[in-house]
């Protein structure tokens, strides 16, 4: 006779480990409820923990984010699953949630695991690394990144040869490549969405040359070249290895326009861009540095002034909307543009061009709900059914959204969107125990 399956009960599941989820679990955490926080990634942390330094203060990134991670991966109120996500989740009943999540094997027992890399240093396989955003490869066997959450090593089952060299340098014998997927059901009274975003994938212009042309590059991995835990020792092209002395960053691709599907500002473009120039300016002290824009969005606090600030160092700006990028021999690039001050077509030289890449939403959301419609906005983010009044309300009573899920905004803002979710949270729960 089989044993009944155990479901596991939870006061709260918080879908997604970025900086807005991690802040909504930390605060129910501290006022004493259990909470399952599921994150698809082998780390919590999100996007933020690989940025380089936050606009427009200049903060390091991992300096705020590392600590914050270190006490959500401590707190005794939070369990953490990691390479996870929710299968279905199912409304039975007011305050009463059930949820299947798929918990994907790592092939390591985490617990086990010290962090060594000597399995990494042992494997002999070796892939595109996703985390530097395909700047460097890694091994089948790896950590994900040198300040991941938990630290521990992962196996890349695809494309693991199944050699066993890991298996022998392991000195806790902690790899296990009998795991396997499994269901986990659980119970819980809420649900907070804090499901983050996507960036807009370039390839979609091909009239840029992303993917084709090697010196031109995503705004996200131009963050990763900047970042402490960065693949290089200095700011490379990737065609050659050469350190670029002129480099031209182009807004508001994949944003802002229609035809690719995506018609709304993605709100930090702008500011990322003007931050990365300044950081490139500190690094490459005689490099020039030119920004193609059609307008500057500084509409947050000292936003301004940063943008004056980037002016008054020597980074460029030209009006100008960019139509085509070709390639020259020596791996330099050709804008062709329109100057949108004379209302003239030029041309100019750039030896690296950065893609300042815009915000798109995350899909599947909806299909996680089993028996009630989560509504979402005309661009496909979670609809705010209030969003003057209870801006971490949703269409579903007992869901919450916090975060990039509701749109795109900046990192205080989404620490901002995750604090609203949890005190509403909070306020749904004390209503079911009253």
């Amino acid at each position: 006779m089989e044993e009944p399956v155990k479901i596991l009960e939870f006061d709260v599941l918080v879908v997604g480990g970025g900086i807005a989820g991690g802040e909504s679990a930390l605060n129910l955490a501290n006022l004493g409820y259990k909470v399952l926080l599921v994150e698809k990634e082998l780390s919590i942390g999100g996007k933020m923990i690989l940025l380089s330094k936050v606009f427009p203060t200049l903060d390091c990134s991992a300096c705020i984010t590392t600590p914050k991670v270190s006490e959500i991966a401590r707190h005794s109120n939070i369990t953490i699953l990691t390479g996870a996500e929710p299968l279905k989740i199912t409304k039975k009943g007011p305050h009463h949630f059930e949820a299947l999540i798929l918990q994907k094997p790592r092939y390591v027992n985490i617990p086990d695991c010290t962090g060594c890399q000597l399995c990494e240093e042992a494997c002999p396989v070796s892939v595109t690394d996703e985390y530097q955003y395909g700047l460097v490869g890694r091994k089948a066997a790896y950590i994900p990144f040198s300040i991941a959450s938990p630290r521990a090593a992962a196996i890349d089952i695809e494309n693991c040869t199944l050699c066993g060299a890991c298996e022998r340098v392991c000195p806790t014998q902690c790899i296990d490549f009998t795991q396997t997927e499994e269901q986990i059901p659980v119970s819980v009274k809420s649900v907070v969405l804090a499901t983050g975003f996507n960036l807009f994938d370039p390839l979609k212009i091909p009239r840029y040359g992303y993917g084709k042309f090697k010196n031109v590059l995503t705004s996200i991995q131009m963050e990763r070249q900047l970042a402490p835990t960065r693949p290089f020792n200095a700011i490379l092209r990737p065609g050659d290895g050469k350190m670029p002395d002129n480099i031209a960053y182009v807004l508001c691709t994949g944003s802002r326009d229609k035809s690719i599907g995506n018609p709304i500002c993605s709100q930090i473009c702008c500011m990322y861009s003007i931050k990365q120039a300044q950081l490139l300016m500190g690094a490459l002290p005689m490099a020039d540095v030119t920004i193609y824009y059609l307008h500057i969005r500084a509409f947050g606090k000292g936003f301004n002034e940063f943008y004056a600030q980037a002016q008054d160092m020597g980074v460029e700006f030209t009006k100008g909307k960019v139509g085509k990028i070709t390639e020259k021999e020596n791996g330099n690039l050709i804008l062709r543009y329109e100057d949108i001050e004379t209302g003239k077509v030029k041309e100019s030289e750039h030896d690296m061009v950065v893609l300042s890449v815009g915000v798109i939403p995350n899909e599947g959301i909806q299909e996680m709900f089993n028996n009630d419609d989560l509504q979402l906005d005309p661009y496909h983010f979670v609809d705010q059914s209030d969003i003057l009044a209870s801006p971490a309300k949703t269409s579903i009573e007992g869901v919450f959204v916090a975060g990039t899920a509701t749109g795109p905004m900046d990192i205080p803002d989404s620490i901002l969107s995750g604090g609203a979710a949890s005190a509403e949270t909070i306020s749904y729960l004390r209503r079911v125990t009253s």
